[in-house]
């Protein structure tokens, strides 16, 4: 029972990270029908801004809470700037084109962001620094909790918390959802559908810089194209709720996390990876539509 617990806020951790980079793609996805596949180079900018940044600030010799806010809000802010360019420059000429023209732009600036990666980075893995680093662990009877870990829960699940309340409660959360619902009639609605959109873009990519740091306390080892395995299976886990739909990107995320501690934990480690690709064949072939997604017609 102890080691099932452990491995349940083990895996709620993993699924939450997940959850914020789902949320950039489901996000972008409900307003503008794309699959943004450079979202994954963004979560390893959010990543790399981290540690420049917690170096900098001094956090990685004085590792502290307020530390670990710090780097998150750097961070995110350069994300949510990186995913605004990405927007405005490789995604919005292309608006009025063929569908398969931007999802080809999309591969080609993950493409883009990689190898940039490696040309200001360095190929080399670094070792991301301990901007919070908190003591000993958590015991209750024979359970030993890694306090890092329902730290790093608790703060993704503040972020997502945060997003709902954008989304549903906020001017430019009612904006966004009437421009996913039609642009035409948003904009005959007097809504700027081209800053909504740049709002949607810059809140996705913040998450996902806030996962990169996330990810770089649990796993501090990062790399330019750390990017690639973390945005396919958040991908899958945006797909497995039903993409568009941003509790199914959470439910999915968390799925996904679990499933796979428990298979590391219980079964085959090595199928870890394989595990996401899995879910996918399966959801594609029962519910291609994902656990919250609803079918839809497209005029031709």
């Amino acid at each position: 029972m102890t080691e099932f617990v452990q491995h349940l806020i083990n895996g709620l951790s993993l699924g939450s990270i997940y959850a914020l980079v789902a949320l950039g793609y489901t996000m972008v996805f409900g307003v503008l029908q794309l699959i943004n596949f450079a979202h994954g180079e963004v979560f390893m900018a959010g990543a790399f801004v981290g540690y420049y940044s917690g170096r900098l600030m001094g956090f990685d010799k004085n590792p502290s809470f307020v530390g670990l806010l710090a780097t998150l809000g750097v961070s995110m802010m350069a994300c949510a700037l990186l995913g605004l360019l990405i927007e405005r420059f490789a995604y919005r000429p292309l608006r009025r084109q063929p569908r398969i023209n931007i999802l080809i732009t999309a591969v080609g600036v993950s493409l883009l962001l990689q190898f940039s990666g490696q040309l200001f980075f360095g190929s080399d893995p670094k070792f991301f620094p301990q901007v919070y680093k908190p003591e000993g662990t958590w015991e209750i009877g024979e359970l030993k909790i890694n306090p890092l870990q329902v730290n790093v829960l608790i703060v993704s699940l503040s972020l997502m918390l945060i997003l709902q309340y954008i989304i549903f409660k906020t001017r430019i959360g009612r904006a966004m959802r009437a421009v996913s619902f039609d642009h035409d009639l948003a904009r005959l609605m007097g809504i700027p559908t081209d800053r909504v959109i740049s709002w949607t873009f810059m809140l996705g990519s913040a998450l996902a810089g806030a996962a990169g740091v996330l990810v770089g306390l649990i796993y501090p080892k990062i790399e330019p194209f750390m990017g690639i395995v973390p945005g396919l299976k958040s991908f899958v886990a945006a797909i497995l709720g039903g993409i568009g739909n941003v509790t199914g990107a959470f439910v999915g995320a968390v799925f996904l996390g679990l499933a796979e501690e428990f298979v590391v934990g219980y079964g085959a480690s090595t199928y870890r990876d394989a595990l996401a690709f899995i879910f996918l064949i399966v959801v594609l072939l029962i519910k291609p539509t994902g656990l919250f997604g609803k079918a839809g017609s497209e005029k031709v």
